[in-house]
């Protein structure tokens, strides 16, 4: 298929700059293939349920990795010889002092560049330090930072001095503040280690959590830690020569024995994001069972794939021409995910990361 099948027009002003409040107060559409649409709350999840039903979830948490900074001024003979303001996207740990990130403006950085991020005039505490070394530079702006520091006081010094990293879409148009310290993250985020929040979770709150467990439905978490990747637009005209940032991700014994449960016991899997279900579509084989799996997965759905693990999609409204939004035209079926978010557009549903969200079958 083309890039140009997954275009459509969005106004800007769909884009939410800030999330429902409370949380489960979001619209929901909720999308049955061959049956039409209907317009619900996220706080109506219960009732579309079933006892014998599985949530999964994704525990990442996001860490504040957006760095504003300064290249240091080049040696005499190393360049123009002038500080440059940098910022920084980390995206994936390499090693307890060292990050890949994008770096803007990547082109005026090169290898052996030192970079201060922060405030850098008192030096009197050098504990409080936050500087690194461009090791390596590779296209699109991405670069390889070893740190000063290293391990829980790398952490700790990225914690203090770093922005939690709203979609570009958000971040051009408000800065980013301290609430959003909270709106962008899951209320059961525990495993350090995204940049960019699994948004269909940040809808739920422990009052909707209890409900769905009073229903009946169980609750089960795996970890994907998304990268920065995720707002990276695709540049080819051929979906099929996308090619996906990997990310890292873990799926327990635990939970995938408690999946492959459910299922044979005839409960339906229900993913909460595009990150759990590429997680478990990674970990399930052709013959639905789903096995412990831990390593990197840059699995990319488009129209045609066929589903192995998930029987029901919970996600936000993504943006025209992304991969999320192919990805839910292969779930749901192009047809009826154009028609739906022409719906969701005419009638006002809140778009990207802190927008409404829908609840999708899977088509046959």
């Amino acid at each position: 298929m083309r890039l140009s099948d997954f275009d459509f027009d969005l106004p800007d002003d769909l884009i939410a700059l800030r999330p429902a409040s409370p949380r489960e107060t979001a619209r929901l559409l909720v999308v049955r293939p061959g049956e039409g649409l209907e317009d619900l709350t996220v706080g109506d999840l219960p009732g579309l349920l079933r006892a014998g039903d599985a949530l999964v979830f994704n525990d990442t948490r996001v860490i504040p990795a957006r760095l504003d900074g300064r290249r240091e001024a080049r040696a005499e003979g190393g360049g123009d010889g002038h500080a440059v303001a940098v910022e920084a996207t980390l995206h994936k740990r390499l090693s307890p002092n060292r990050w890949s990130a994008f770096m803007r403006p990547g082109k005026r950085l090169k290898a052996g560049d030192r970079v201060r991020f922060g405030a850098s005039d008192d030096r009197a505490c050098e504990g409080a330090a936050l500087d690194a070394t461009v090791t390596a530079k590779g296209e699109g702006g991405e670069v390889e930072l070893a740190f000063d520091l290293s391990g829980p006081d790398l952490d700790m010094a990225i914690n203090t001095r770093g922005h939690m990293p709203l979609p570009p879409y958000i971040a051009a148009k408000r800065p980013e503040d301290e609430q959003d310290r909270s709106d962008y993250q899951t209320v059961y985020a525990r495993e350090d280690g995204s940049v960019a929040a699994p948004t269909a979770g940040l809808h739920f709150t422990p009052d909707l959590l209890a409900r769905l467990a009073a229903a009946g439905v169980s609750q089960h978490f795996v970890t994907l830690h998304v990268g920065a990747g995720t707002f990276l637009p695709v540049k080819v005209d051929d979906v099929a020569d996308h090619r996906m940032h990997p990310e890292y991700g873990e799926v327990s014994a635990g939970t995938a024995a408690a999946l492959n449960a459910v299922r044979a016991a005839g409960g339906r899997i229900v993913c909460v994001g595009t990150t759990s279900l590429r997680l478990l579509e990674s970990a399930t084989g052709e013959d639905g069972v789903t096995q412990p799996w831990a390593g990197e997965t840059a699995i990319f759905i488009t129209p045609g794939y066929r589903f192995r693990a998930a029987d029901l999609l919970m996600t936000n409204f993504h943006l025209p021409k992304s991969t999320l939004f192919m990805l839910v035209s292969a779930f749901s079926g192009y047809g009826t995910m154009k028609a739906a978010y022409a719906h969701a557009i005419a009638t006002g549903y809140r778009f990207y990361s802190y927008g409404d969200s829908s609840l999708l079958w899977r088509a046959d």
